[in-house]
């Protein structure tokens, strides 16, 4: 065999070798998005179907240590801009106009799953507190420590019909592990911004 066809023979292994393996990664972690190939879901723990409420959960309520103040039946989220604060119960939260979205959780973790979410738009929790429409706000999670026990943003969110302080998930009470009693949801943010346990949200601009 001469030199060239060496390499020729050699470049076609490579590319064959890397064709294989991309396919058999692909083969076995397939079913964290297909439910039919759930069995070959190999390196994958969290799949939609052995989820709480059809959805994986990345940080249970347990590793954020916010069972007992969750569960408080005093918890109160606590909504303000400038001098104005509410304290609203998740049944005062429930009184208030209904919305339902679908929206994804999309993980930097690599998965993504689509869900049903009701909940209190954020706009309108902010418009009972006379916070203007264009402001910028900030969520505090039960958590006690975390690098995102605390998030923000902006009025392009603040103002999106979509953005929600949800109280259901798939047509279920938010489970506990998924930020009972109440969570942030919003379009086009990665999960970790998508705060749970709420504890407070606050006009800050």
């Amino acid at each position: 065999m001469t030199k060239q066809n060496k390499i020729t023979t050699s470049r076609r292994g490579f590319i064959a070798t890397v064709g294989v393996a991309t396919a058999g990664l692909t083969a076995l972690t397939a079913g964290q998005s297909f439910g039919l190939l759930h069995g070959s879901n190999l390196f994958a723990p969290r799949t939609q179907r052995d989820s709480p409420q059809q959805v994986p959960v990345n940080r249970t309520a347990a590793a954020a240590a916010v069972a007992d103040a969750a569960n408080d039946p005093a918890w109160r989220l606590q909504v303000t801009a400038g001098a104005t604060t509410l304290a609203l119960s998740r049944a005062d939260l429930g009184d208030l106009l209904q919305t339902s979205v679908t929206l994804p959780i999309a993980c930097v973790e690599g998965w993504s799953v689509s869900a049903h979410w009701v909940g209190v738009r954020v706009r309108d929790l902010m418009a009972l507190t006379g916070a203007p429409p264009q402001t910028r706000v900030r969520f505090t999670s039960l958590e006690p420590q975390g690098v995102y026990r605390v998030t923000e943003m902006g009025p392009e969110f603040v103002t999106n019909e979509t953005t929600l302080v949800a109280l259901r998930l798939n047509g279920e009470t938010l489970s506990l592990d998924h930020g009972y009693p109440a969570r942030l949801i919003a379009p086009n943010r990665p999960g970790v911004l998508q705060t749970k346990w709420l504890s407070s949200v606050e006009a800050i601009a």
